[in-house]
């Protein structure tokens, strides 16, 4: 078996830097931001601001998780003992905010329900000021982020007709570039902003027209919101940590592409290294003197490609 790439292992994201700067200015924003607001309930005797303040410090801990993956991921990212580099390293810290975003979910969705059975009192001259305060916050935090969870679906082509001829389909560019722990982060904010809106929206109603029902009613929607984009996040960030096959039609094209000239691939594993970069190990068998370098430039035209190993049988 011949490796036919560079040794080269580093196999981060191409913001990597970037979204890692931008995660700790999100998490410098919301640390203030909470204390103040549990410096001035305390102070103002406000036990819904002290409140406030503790909730978002549960998301300073879910982009400190993050921040802390970004930077462990760039430090050692020529470290020999990781295999295949560091670069899944932010998928696990996605895995692992969508738990605690699944967590949230549940207790909103609990806290919900209690209140359908043992209505509370709610201030609402003060809890409405602080939930605006609170989207306020959101909002910042998701422009300072940049959007950095987006897909990103373009590709670095080495000609224009190999780029005509291998561009990969729209999903699956945006599932091999998506770097999912700045999605994760990004839904972090985003989740805690519609939560924001839903609470305003139902504080509204109960300030206004007396429908104190509607704030147990909002939260179960928030629950319900927060629990699918989990889903979501624990669907992609799992699929990457198991090594699932990233794009099976990217597969079968390689496939197509071997055995044009009556080679036969026998065997084909391929896998996400992070984003960005894809891995794969491919047997083929032959009856030509064909060595890997050949079957090299004939995948060449997949740049996602970043590490190959392949395997040559002669028939």
């Amino acid at each position: 078996m011949t490796d036919f790439t560079s040794h080269n292992h580093v196999f981060l994201g191409e913001g990597h830097e970037k979204n890692e700067r931008r995660t700790w200015m999100v998490i410098a924003l919301c640390s203030l931001m909470m204390v103040a607001e549990i410096i001035g309930g305390l102070l103002f005797g406000s036990i819904a601001l002290v409140a406030d303040g503790l909730h978002m410090s549960t998301h300073a801990s879910a982009l400190l998780l993050a921040a802390v993956a970004y930077s462990y991921a760039r430090r050692h990212a020529d470290d020999m003992r990781f295999t295949f580099g560091t670069g899944k390293l932010g998928d696990l810290a996605g895995f692992s905010s969508a738990i605690v975003l699944a967590m949230i979910a549940l207790l909103i969705g609990y806290e919900a329900l209690t209140r359908f059975i043992w209505p509370v009192p709610i201030s609402f001259n003060q809890a409405i000021p602080i939930a605006v305060l609170g989207l306020i916050v959101n909002i910042a935090s998701v422009l300072l982020l940049g959007g950095g969870g987006h897909d990103h679906g373009h590709s670095h082509g080495d000609s224009h007709a190999a780029h005509d001829h291998e561009h990969d389909h729209e999903h699956a560019q945006g599932a091999a570039q998506r770097d999912n722990n700045m999605r994760a982060a990004v839904v972090h904010v985003l989740a805690d902003a519609a939560v924001s809106v839903l609470v305003i929206v139902g504080l509204l109603f109960g300030r206004f027209l007396g429908w104190t029902w509607m704030d147990p009613v909002v939260g179960l929607c928030g629950a319900v919101v927060i629990a699918a984009w989990s889903y979501g996040l624990l669907h992609d960030t799992g699929a990457v940590l198991l090594d699932m096959n990233p794009d099976r039609g990217m597969a079968e094209r390689m496939r197509a592409t071997i055995e044009t000239d009556g080679d036969r691939l026998t065997d084909l594993h391929l896998w996400r290294l992070g984003p960005g970069h894809l891995a794969a190990i491919l047997s083929v068998a032959t009856q030509r003197q064909r060595g890997p370098e050949y079957y090299r430039s004939l995948l060449s035209r997949f740049r996602a490609l970043s590490h190959v190993t392949v395997q040559v049988q002669r028939q």
